[in-house]
């Protein structure tokens, strides 16, 4: 069973189609990237995807799950990071992560827990109790991804994760995408096609809602390219941490 299905999905706003009649499917440990220009319908079908938005017609499933009909079992299978994700930068890294854990339903040890697969997974360690407005920007989008797999989703939606962070912080982003997809199923979307095409499985094409094709990328068994020549250069001359 598919972790998400779009079957014939459409969104009207008024007059305006954004959305015509779109069906894929993104498959367990897949990472499944959107692409198309400004106004193709991408953020739309993330809205869709997370229940932000219902369709006009059509029928989307998170692990068979319908999002209008049963919109709060197909919320808890999903974590989301927006584009320019909002934080409360008053807070603490785990102080946050404690609070989102408690509106995710997870309490007591099960909680700590939580918290600390994620600081490790998402290597804040050496931030955890660093106020979040102090933090870098590549560590921002670290406490968002950890906040997203607190509970362990089955489907992982990030909307331009790569927006505003440093070269090194978007080579080292390719790493974490491929390690987070062990685990669930990962919808993206990026303008940056080059980093589509280094960490997506498939990929789907958009223009004026419509999907236009989609396509194979890279087999789960093909490993992921090494950093190219002047990506190596850079990352040897810079000798930051990663995501700082």
């Amino acid at each position: 069973m598919a972790v998400l299905s779009l079957d014939r999905v459409s969104k009207r706003f008024g007059a305006r189609l954004a959305v015509d009649a779109v069906s894929f499917e993104v498959q367990e440990r897949e990472v499944f990237g959107l692409l198309g220009p400004n106004g193709s319908g991408k953020s739309t079908i993330l809205r869709l995807v997370t229940g932000y938005l219902y369709p006009s017609s059509g029928t989307v499933r998170i692990a068979g799950i319908d999002v209008v009909r049963a919109a709060r079992a197909a919320r808890e299978r999903i974590g989301y990071v927006p584009e320019d994700s909002p934080l409360y930068g008053h807070l603490r890294v785990v102080e946050y992560l404690e609070f989102m854990g408690r509106l995710r339903g997870i309490t007591g040890g099960a909680l700590d827990r939580a918290i600390d697969a994620a600081v490790e997974r998402l290597a804040l360690g050496s931030v955890r109790t660093v106020i979040i407005e102090r933090l870098s920007r590549g560590y921002r989008q670290r406490v968002s991804l950890a906040q997203a797999v607190l509970h362990r989703p089955e489907l992982l939606v990030l909307d331009e994760p790569s927006n505003g962070l440093d070269p090194r912080q978007i080579i080292e982003l390719r790493g974490l995408l491929k390690d987070l997809a062990q685990d669930c199923a990962v919808l993206v979307t990026s303008h940056i096609l080059a980093e589509i095409e280094r960490t997506a499985d498939r990929v789907a094409i958009l223009l004026d809602g419509r999907l236009l094709t989609v396509e194979q990328i890279a087999h789960e068994a093909v490993p992921a390219p090494p950093p190219s020549a002047l990506e190596a250069l850079f990352l040897d001359l810079t000798q930051a941490k990663a995501m700082r």
